[in-house]
């Protein structure tokens, strides 16, 4: 498993962006197929993006895409959440997760198996 870190969270108006990133630990950070949830206050946690182990392919939930880009940099073992025009129902927590070497890129929780602590991002209206 891999350990991790997120970061770049904060408070922005509506229409603004914000850039999250999430540091991973280890040395094989590029054989992880690694994805972005949230959770909303009083609400399941929900998938945002994912982006395969090879960075060729990448996912997104309906509600942020073309708003959202999820990027990766295997030499600085982190992976990005790009967020442009963000809205008041964006706020949550994002949690970054990391799922399992080499596999199909998922977009439910059961198939990612490390998790990060959190970072909030709160949008005013």
């Amino acid at each position: 498993q891999v350990q991790l870190v997120e970061s770049g969270g904060g408070l922005v108006q509506a229409g603004g962006s914000l850039r999250l990133s999430c540091a991973a630990s280890g040395r094989s950070f590029s054989v992880y197929p690694m994805g972005w949830f949230r959770q909303a206050p009083g609400k399941e946690r929900e998938f945002v993006a994912a982006i395969s182990w090879s960075g060729l392919s990448t996912y997104y939930a309906d509600s942020v895409k073309g708003r959202f880009t999820v990027s990766r940099d295997n030499a600085k073992n982190t992976v990005y959440l790009q967020m442009n025009s963000l809205k008041p129902e964006d706020t949550a927590v994002y949690y970054c997760a990391a799922g399992r070497p080499y596999r199909t890129t998922g977009q439910s929780q059961a198939d990612f198996a490390s998790w990060g602590q959190g970072t909030q991002v709160t949008v005013s209206s």
